[in-house]
């Protein structure tokens, strides 16, 4: 996969690392205790007050969780992560760190379920208001930011939508107005895709996906890179003259991180620690895979609207290889005739599974309307444009010919 960085392997497992095991574990060990105990009341209070790096109490941090931490560093180049307990968590801790009662936040009404329903309904609670809009139109988007906008979010292929936007254009946009943006890019991996070639400021990530190295832990990151000025941030503004641009770091580790109790376990951190050693293999196998069976879904009779951003003839494949190279992650979607027929192909599956979630090595499908948007409204659903005949297919590390010969059996 000519697309992919070749030398992430090696980066990630020879790179020095700031922490290393007291006896040299090749597998930073699990340090599944609660707290940490200190030779005097002195050192106590450096560690509390965050003059010493020392670990106090494994919500707040843990050196099993940094080891994982540092390690996601190295790989994306962001200048701060924090590992939280999931996906949603990490764009919860976001947006509980950037926004304030009266803000509001750009977005897409093309959302991945929990992330739709988190900004519509749970924020709004708060006095947050999302602004959903067409990011593909910057006209529209320039519309509906003002000076109460403390984000521009965007997932970088939308889940289950499969939409690109231009990220270098958004983030101009996003800049000239001094608002930070923030990306879900969970769907393509660091072997492919660099924020920092993009002008994004935060990155989450769900790690329960390609990190965890076959969905064996739920996860989540936070990645800062810096770049954003947060004097220009009604939230944040007053920590910028001290802080600079470490002042949403500032901000996540010493309030947002610790008063929610969202820390990522320290199992959890050693599972996805032994993810991220073969990450690019699984990618790469998994990405292939889903390339050439979208293909080879395209000829077949009974199945429309095959969708995955790097076929040569779908509406984004240019700005998709131009971001992601030739291989855009391991998820595509397609349609049946109708609901029923959906449900009964998924039913006669005998290889692909029935479940959700994303990336994980064995393949998954799911009708997403049924499913990830099932308790929405009439009204909402119709926000959402989820086709009620379109089945979402993660694909795994499966033989190619077996996936094929399960779809054609249950077709």
């Amino acid at each position: 996969m000519e697309d992919i960085r070749k030398d992430i392997i090696t980066q990630v497992l020879s790179e020095p690392l700031p922490l290393k095991d007291s006896y040299g574990a090749l597998s930073m060990p699990v340090y599944s205790n609660a707290a940490f105990e200190f030779d005097t009341a002195e050192e106590m209070e450096d560690a509390f007050l965050g003059k010493s790096g020392m670990h106090t109490y494994s919500r707040i941090s843990n050196p099993t969780v940094e080891y994982f931490e540092n390690r996601i560093k190295n790989i994306s180049g962001a200048e701060h992560v924090l590992a939280v307990s999931s996906g949603m968590a990490a764009i919860s801790n976001v947006f509980m760190g950037i926004a304030w009662s009266g803000a509001n936040i750009v977005t897409s009404p093309h959302l991945f379920g929990n992330t739709f329903s988190l900004l519509l309904f749970t924020l709004k609670a708060f006095g947050v208001e999302a602004r959903f809009c067409n990011l593909l139109d910057k006209q529209e988007v320039e519309r509906c930011i003002d000076e109460k906008t403390c984000a521009v979010f965007a997932e970088i292929i939308t889940n289950p939508h499969l939409e690109v936007v231009d990220l270098k254009v958004l983030s101009q946009l996003a800049h000239e107005k001094n608002v930070p943006l923030v990306v879900d890019s969970t769907i393509v991996p660091w072997p492919v895709f660099k924020a920092s070639r993009f002008g994004i400021d935060l990155e989450v990530v769900s790690s329960t996906k390609y990190l965890s190295g076959g969905a064996t832990s739920i996860g989540g990151l936070i990645l800062d890179y810096q770049t954003f000025d947060w004097k220009h941030s009604p939230r944040l503004k007053q920590l910028a003259e001290t802080a600079g641009k470490k002042a949403f770091q500032v901000k996540l580790r010493s309030e947002i991180s610790r008063n929610t109790g969202s820390y990522m376990a320290p199992h959890t951190a050693h599972l996805q620690n032994l993810g991220l050693e073969t990450l690019l293999l699984r990618y790469q196998k998994a990405a292939s895979s889903c390339l050439q069976l979208a293909e080879f879904l395209q000829t077949v009779p009974e199945i429309t609207d095959v969708n995955y951003t790097g076929l040569s003839g779908n509406p984004f494949y240019a700005i998709s290889k131009k971001q992601f190279g030739s291989y855009p992650g391991a998820m595509l979607t397609f349609s049946l005739k109708d609901r029923q027929t959906c449900f009964a192909f998924i039913n006669r599956l005998k290889v692909i599974r029935r479940a959700t979630n994303l990336f994980d090595n064995k393949s998954l499908i799911i009708h997403p309307l049924s499913t990830i948007y099932g308790t929405l409204s009439p009204e909402y659903k119709k926000m959402v444009e989820v086709p009620d005949n379109m089945l979402r297919l993660s694909v795994g590390l499966e033989d190619l010919e077996d996936l094929k010969a399960d779809i054609m059996q249950a077709i």
